[in-house]
């Protein structure tokens, strides 16, 4: 054999020449064998997490759901100190004199319009007399009230009343209620089953604007408190009210000026608890739940304005600015904010109790959100269920509503410019910043296509000297936004929201004659929009929102509020009375600060 044949045979039994390309396509069977084996291993664990319950070791069984104390509830607070004066009124409001004298009270408020508008301008106005007839009303109505408590009018129209207690040492309570109440179109007058501004009792209810926002909170703190002055009673700890009368345009001459002057007067942290309008109770899922408001989401109006060359219509651009409008509109509408629930969060909270509490729920939710604590699946799948109802995923996200458009002159006229004004309610959760941000990045890509020279709450998005079609401009449309409130502590160890519990169960069963803790849960909860409260952060830690108005449940508001057809019931407007005056006397005998 030769050298080269040797050499030749030699080379085929080496490895690495002919054998490494059957190695070599053994080798990519083996890799291509092990990734079908790795997909259908994580299909098949995904599938079996997928099935089997959120977060629970293998081999371990579920926790005991229906164990889990998600909601702790308290007991009835009944008044003890207080105890002779509180059986004596409950006796009183009982009474089908004392309901005859309540219907007078709040439809004699009613009858008086106070309607607030936009553009009502400075309290110099004349436009601001129409409060007059209501503090001579007021005055009239409740001649103890006038003669026993010490009142400072504010700002023309503001109200601040002062009922001094004997220990000044202990932190009054504030409590708040807005004279002023939306306005009521001309074009609707004809929809009402009894006229808007009659307060007629048709032998149920109190008919009226004003009857549910928010004549029955002040009319309901005035009634208790002049019923307790009837009955002899005077207070250990100092009472104060505070009624603005714009709350319905923001409250910026009524409560903002009562804040500064309680500010001055009272100081920083100065009250022990205030309790402002908000929603009530009502039945959920089969159970009835109280849903004090330990929060306000923030607001920002958001305004967008296009401009664009003008000119005769017959010669149009591809794009008029109504045009570009409407399409960035679009893009809102198209895009809604993301929305998540966050544990710790009001609304979180709030269906935790709704869970534990409520029979109704279905059996999946409630053991997606037993686990939900620690388990970030479960609270994606308790997030889902909750948000079929669209209510509560409007509570827990930050909101979008386009409200105002304008745009155009005249028919044959291209419009030079149009805007629009979207009014976001912010998120306890986020922010203002945050806010704008994302309306930022949402119309960035739409204002390059239509070459528009982007500015946004006073920066320039895009290059300020590149040559552009037309502009687009963010602003906030009525000066800065809100942000949301500070939440207000409401665990086991936060006395205050304890208090407000028990005593909303007190009233409840009072009214009812029904003794014991559990004919009414109570959950915290957020409130749907803001009161006045925005201006009163500096004054205590403990803010709450609650009326106590039958059938204003889970942070919704009671059927006709700022629409038609507002009334509210005789039966339940003494219910308010009562606890108001529940309130006042387990505030006066507790351990508060």
């Amino acid at each position: 054999m030769s050298q080269a044949n040797l050499a030749g045979e030699k080379v085929d039994e080496l490895p690495g020449v002919h054998a490494r390309t059957s190695t070599t396509k053994l080798r990519k069977a083996k890799a291509v064998a092990s990734k079908i084996a790795l997909v259908a291993l994580a299909i098949s664990v995904s599938t079996y997490f997928v099935k089997r319950p959120f977060c629970t070791p293998i081999g371990k069984a579920l926790p005991d759901v229906t164990s889990a104390d998600l909601c702790p509830q308290v007991d009835e607070l009944v008044p003890e100190k207080n105890g002779v004066i509180w059986e004596s009124l409950q006796d009183t409001y009982s009474t089908s004199e004392f309901k005859t004298r309540a219907v007078d009270w709040l439809g004699g408020a009613v009858r008086i319009p106070t309607e607030t508008f936009d553009d009502m301008g400075d309290v110099t106005e004349p436009v601001w007399e129409k409060f007059l007839p209501l503090h001579d009303y007021l005055k009239g109505s409740f001649p103890l009230l006038h003669s026993n408590l010490e009142l400072t009018i504010v700002n023309t129209y503001a109200l601040l009343y002062v009922w001094k207690g004997s220990d000044s040492s202990l932190k009054p309570l504030l409590l708040t209620a807005h004279q002023d109440v939306v306005p009521v179109l001309n074009t609707t007058i004809d929809e009402w089953q009894h006229p808007p501004f009659s307060g007629y009792f048709d032998g149920d209810k109190i008919w009226g604007r004003g009857s549910c926002d928010d004549k029955s909170g002040l009319i309901g703190i005035m009634s208790a408190i002049e019923a307790m002055l009837e009955g002899g009673f005077k207070p250990t700890r100092t009472v104060v009210i505070a009624s603005g009368f714009d709350e319905e345009v923001s409250g910026v001459r009524g409560a903002s000026s009562l804040a500064t002057t309680m500010l001055e007067r009272f100081g920083e942290n100065a009250f022990t608890m205030l309790v402002d309008e908000g929603s009530g109770y009502g039945e959920v899922y089969g159970r009835v739940i109280a849903v004090p408001g330990i929060a306000e989401k923030g607001s920002l109006n958001v305004r967008i304005k296009v401009t664009s060359p003008g000119g005769h219509s017959s010669l149009p651009p591809p794009h008029t600015s109504i045009g570009m409008l409407a399409e960035l509109l679009v893009q809102y509408e198209k895009h809604p904010f993301e929305v998540h629930l966050t544990r710790g969060s009001p609304t979180y909270k709030s269906a935790q109790c709704m869970v534990q509490h409520a029979p109704g729920v279905s059996s999946s939710l409630k053991k997606h959100m037993s686990l939900a604590e620690h388990c970030d699946g479960a609270l994606r799948a308790a997030e889902q269920e909750l948000f079929k109802n669209r209510a509560f995923m409007s509570l827990v996200g930050t909101t979008q509503a386009i409200d105002l458009v304008d745009g155009g002159v005249k028919v044959n006229a291209l419009p030079e410019q149009a805007w629009a004004i979207v009014n976001h309610r912010v998120s306890t959760e986020s922010s203002v910043a945050a806010t704008k941000a994302r309306d930022i990045k949402l119309l960035e890509a739409l204002a390059s296509n239509f070459n528009l020279s982007y500015t946004a709450f006073g920066a320039h998005i895009s290059d300020a000297n590149a040559p552009s079609f037309g502009t687009l401009t963010l602003s906030d449309a009525f000066g800065n936004g809100l942000e949301p409130a500070p939440v207000t502590p409401s665990g086991a160890d936060a006395a205050p929201f304890q208090l407000l519990s028990g005593t909303i169960k007190a009233t409840y069963n009072s009214h009812r004659n029904t003794p014991g803790s559990d004919e009414i849960v109570v959950s915290p909860g957020i409130m749907s929009g803001n009161t006045d409260t925005r201006f009163y952060w500096k004054l205590t830690d403990h803010i709450f929102r609650y009326g106590h108005q039958e059938g204003a449940g889970g942070g919704s508001l009671p059927s006709g509020v700022h629409t038609v057809n507002e009334a509210i019931t005789a039966n339940n407007f003494v219910e308010i009375i009562r606890f108001f005056t529940a309130l006042i006397l387990n505030v006066d005998e507790s351990s508060l600060p």
